[in-house]
């Protein structure tokens, strides 16, 4: 991947609409070739695809968690279910394996307070093996971005 196609990636990450004759002008190609580095970005998997930012608030789902969760034990076993099970889960939005105290990170959204309880009892629970879970709520957001930073080479 080369630094145009980089621009090309910055430029749909941040209006994944824009019709290819007008990203051809903001990356300064013509359309042709541009649509070819498209296709080719798709074609290897660094384009994965094309998804809308919809406001979780208007959705319905305004309570934004984020969950630390420790394992009890650490064999293949117990690491395969858990991440099966969580990828089950339609109110995980995201699930990071982390380093440092906790295993997992999780972005859940959720209705209410209730709504989380719910979620817990029901879907964390149930899985087992969990030693600890430490929640925090999200009471704003000060950014939220889905554009990466230039990458500097040389």
């Amino acid at each position: 991947m080369d630094n145009k196609d980089r621009q090309i990636i910055r430029v749909l990450q941040s209006d994944g609409r824009m019709t290819n004759q007008d990203l051809a002008a903001k990356v300064n190609l013509s359309p042709s070739p541009c649509l070819r580095r498209i296709r080719n970005l798709e074609k290897s998997g660094a384009i994965r695809g094309y998804s809308v930012d919809v406001d979780a608030k208007l959705y319905g789902l305004p309570v934004t968690v984020f969950v630390s969760v420790r394992l009890e034990r650490h064999t293949e076993d117990e690491v395969l279910n858990f991440e099966r099970k969580i990828n089950s889960i339609s109110q995980v939005l995201e699930c990071y394996v982390m380093t440092g105290l906790s295993d997992y990170l999780l972005r859940v959204v959720v209705a209410d307070l209730d709504d989380y309880e719910k979620f817990v009892r029901t879907h964390l629970h149930s899985i087992g093996g969990i030693a600890s879970i430490d929640t925090s709520f999200v009471f704003g957001t000060v950014k939220k971005t889905g554009v990466f930073p230039p990458v500097v080479t040389g």
